[in-house]
């Protein structure tokens, strides 16, 4: 990708519509930065294959969809700013067309579908930075039924939806539908924890694409291939999937202590056990992945190690690897000290 001075300016075009939304003073100006967004990252997807220009005008349909419902309703939310009782009705239909946006359940049907014909590195984007202005806009305009509804749909969603599958793209599709609940509910609670529960997301969102990416694996069966690498391999990758599941050693643990903690003073029990338990589902068919690999002898071939480990990818991945591994215990030394 960034070998290509088009998709670096498309890119860049991307990225501009997404703080224009972010940064907007009016709901018309946030809509526009949302098409920028949108007209940029559809010739991103496009990578003259049938599955991505099938995804791509998929994503393009559904996008367009979300951006007519919106701008319908901030139309209507301006015509009526004065007669308070029609201000509930625009204010859910903007909130269900951010939803859309951003593949929340139970607007998620067409996010599974999109990821699984697209390259890592776009998919890496869907399922990072095309959520910042969604998100962030839903913050601005909280409906409280709506999101209560989305936050238990998204967490059972995600959960039972990745269980019967072996495409590793709908996987972190599914999983990303399970964090969205996570981060709705932080949402919930305080602006500042969804942010920092995105950035670890992000952070280990990427490890795990960046691995995904580096081998060329895109389903189950072929993450067996990756176990004949050595040893070290099988614990990153174990460490990583149990990190992206939120397992208490790991440093994707962190944001959802901050979340529970918070549930917790706001005594929301009922919708902290349902995440609590789809969480625990989610992080079975992460530990299925690599399952096979800890229960059986598998032996690792030496002559593929000397060429895999010098590669600069593979070191950073590994650095990676330590930081997502082992974060969470001097973050926690940091806080008792101080």
């Amino acid at each position: 990708m960034l070998n290509n001075s088009s998709k670096i300016m498309f890119l860049s075009i991307l990225m501009m519509g997404t703080l224009i939304s972010i940064s907007a003073n009016s709901w018309l100006s946030t809509w526009m930065g949302l098409e920028i967004n949108l007209l940029s990252f559809i010739p991103l997807m496009s990578d003259n294959k049938l599955m991505s220009s099938e995804s791509s005008l998929k994503y393009f349909l559904i996008q367009a969809l979300a951006s007519s419902v919106l701008l319908f309703s901030i139309i209507l939310f301006l015509l009526n700013l004065n007669k308070i009782n029609s201000n509930y009705l625009m204010e859910m239909m903007i909130f269900s067309s951010l939803l859309l946006k951003s593949g929340s359940a139970p607007f998620h049907f067409w996010f599974p579908n999109v990821m699984e014909g697209l390259s890592w590195m776009n998919a890496l984007i869907l399922l990072t930075w095309q959520k910042i202005a969604p998100l962030m806009l839903i913050s601005y305009i909280i409906y409280k039924p709506l999101m209560i509804i989305s936050i238990i749909l998204s967490s059972m969603i995600g959960a039972l939806g990745g269980l019967n599958q072996t495409s590793l793209r709908k996987l972190m599709a599914y999983s990303s539908i399970n964090h969205l609940s996570w981060m709705l509910s932080a949402m919930y609670m305080s602006n500042i924890l969804w942010m920092i529960y995105f950035l670890f997301y992000s952070f280990l969102t990427f490890m795990m694409i960046f691995l995904f990416n580096m081998f060329k694996i895109s389903h189950m069966n072929q993450l067996f291939s990756l176990f004949f690498y050595s040893k070290v391999m099988k614990f990153f990758l174990f460490f990583n999937l149990l990190s992206l599941g939120g397992l208490p050693p790991f440093l994707g643990f962190f944001p959802k202590w901050m979340v529970i903690q918070s549930l917790t003073i706001n005594n929301q029990s009922f919708l902290l056990m349902i995440m609590i338990l789809m969480t625990l589902i989610t992080l079975y068919f992460y530990i299925r992945l690599t399952y096979s690999a800890f229960m059986l002898n598998y032996y690792e071939n030496n002559w593929m190690n000397n060429s895999i480990y010098k590669s600069m990818n593979m070191k950073i991945f590994m650095m990676f690897s330590f930081i997502s591994s082992f974060s969470l215990f001097l973050i926690t030394s940091l806080y008792f000290l101080f």
